[in-house]
């Protein structure tokens, strides 16, 4: 996670990995709108890691189950923001509503049996397209 500015504007937000050992940043329309930048402008950009690490924003289904199971919940408090970061991202990522659920419904049987992170879990996004950096079409 970095601090940063675009175009003087302040931001907070999550690199992701590109599967080449690099990161990549989206930006998203509301920041690009508060930094006043369009797609093909030169803008100055400033970054740092971030001395504390932020929470996540909790999907409301993911928010649902942790709330109707309490040994999970505990366990999701006991982990890192990077980790609730990661069990997120694995919850969101199926492609179907019908996956989502099943990996909410294995995420809080797995939380409330020790596990800390997701398995199975490509952070580095060497190995899943799901974290890789978007190409733009050309226009």
């Amino acid at each position: 996670s970095v601090d940063g500015t675009l175009n003087g504007f302040p931001f907070q937000t999550a690199l992701q990995p590109n599967g080449e050992g690099g990161h990549w940043m989206k930006v998203t329309q509301s920041l690009a709108a508060q930094a006043n930048v369009s797609p093909g402008d030169d803008l100055e950009l400033e970054i740092t890691l971030c001395e504390v690490e932020p929470e996540p924003e909790i999907p409301d289904d993911l928010q649902n189950a942790l709330d109707s199971h309490p040994e999970s919940q505990h366990a999701w408090h006991k982990t890192t923001a990077i980790a609730r970061r990661d069990w997120i991202h694995w919850i969101t990522s199926g492609k179907k509503a019908e996956t989502r659920i099943k990996r909410i419904e294995t995420a809080m049987d797995m939380m409330a049996n020790g596990k800390k992170r997701p398995c199975c879990f490509d952070r580095s996004g060497q190995y899943s397209n799901t974290l890789k950096c978007p190409i733009a079409a050309d226009e």
